[in-house]
């Protein structure tokens, strides 16, 4: 008796451990076996870039990339991309012509067949913007302006994406081009914000626009020049992921943000922390791997 107690004490603990490592967050009840397995519909990739952004979003069979990372995480994002063996991204989002977005963008659009390529209108004459204007320019790529109401981009059956942002051509500080973009899938839904500071936010909380998300990309690495109380509100998400850089010189994420995250009890995924994150959705139920 004694023994059989122990073999299922020891049982209980390596699924306890298993549990653990896999990260599963199940956000209601209808969770399947097979779904527990990772047989999602949607996935979408936090690639850990540092101190920058990149994300992958595979969802019918098709690929959207939204912004490249720094030019200091090229490896991590090339070697990511690689393993997933993709050969054609059919969307790519430049979110904002800042380094720790476009670093690495000339390189994707080299190294892979692009359907169509975004960015906001505004033009900078720094070097990394010019190589990805010359690299799109040697594969007869146009650059396709993202602003809010942009309807086509097309990612198939039970999938929405939807524009809230740029809202003008005429914007200060370069982050706020950064679109604010929606991705429904099913039931669960994905809100994107690049850099987009607390401005843009307002501007985009005045058009009554339907925020409401289950996973929020916290805007500019998880700053206090994004992430509004009121907008945070009005997304309602049960997840956070922040994409920032280990021990980076600007303080990110900062400890106003974090706060305001837990105060509102949304469970924090960090790059510098969890490493690459991927969520995937079968389209009423999330899972997380980190």
């Amino acid at each position: 008796m004694k023994k059989r107690i122990f073999f299922i004490t020891i049982i209980l603990s390596i699924m306890s451990l298993f549990l653990s490592s896999c990260n599963l967050i199940k956000l209601n009840s209808n969770t399947s076996l097979d779904y527990i397995s990772g047989k999602g519909d949607i996935n979408v990739h936090y690639i850990d870039v540092g101190q920058g952004d990149s994300i992958l979003i595979q969802v019918n069979n098709k690929n959207l990339l939204i912004d490249a990372g720094p030019k200091s995480g090229k490896n991590d994002l090339l070697n990511y991309l690689s393993k997933l063996k993709i050969e054609k991204l059919d969307y790519v989002i430049a979110t904002h012509p800042h380094e720790d977005h476009i670093g690495n963008m000339a390189d994707i659009i080299k190294k892979y067949e692009i359907g169509a390529f975004y960015a906001p209108k505004v033009e900078t004459n720094t070097k990394t913007f010019e190589k990805m204007v010359d690299a799109l320019k040697d594969k007869d790529l146009k650059i396709n302006s993202i602003k809010a109401g942009v309807d086509s981009i097309d990612l198939g059956a039970s999938t929405k994406v939807s524009i809230y942002s740029p809202n003008t051509d005429k914007y200060e500080n370069l982050n706020n081009y950064s679109p604010i973009i929606k991705i429904q899938f099913g039931s669960n839904s994905f809100l994107f914000t690049g850099d987009a500071e607390k401005e843009v936010e307002k501007e985009v909380l005045k058009t009554n626009a339907d925020l409401k998300a289950d996973v929020l990309k916290l805007g500019h690495h998880g700053s206090s020049s994004s992430t509004s109380e009121e907008f945070l509100r009005a997304v309602s998400p049960s997840l956070g992921i922040i994409c920032v850089g280990i021990d980076n010189s600007y303080g990110h994420p900062t400890k106003q943000t974090l706060k305001l995250l837990e105060d509102n009890k949304i469970k924090i995924f960090r790059t510098d922390k969890d490493g690459s994150i991927i969520i995937s959705s079968d389209g009423t139920s999330i899972r997380i791997e980190s």
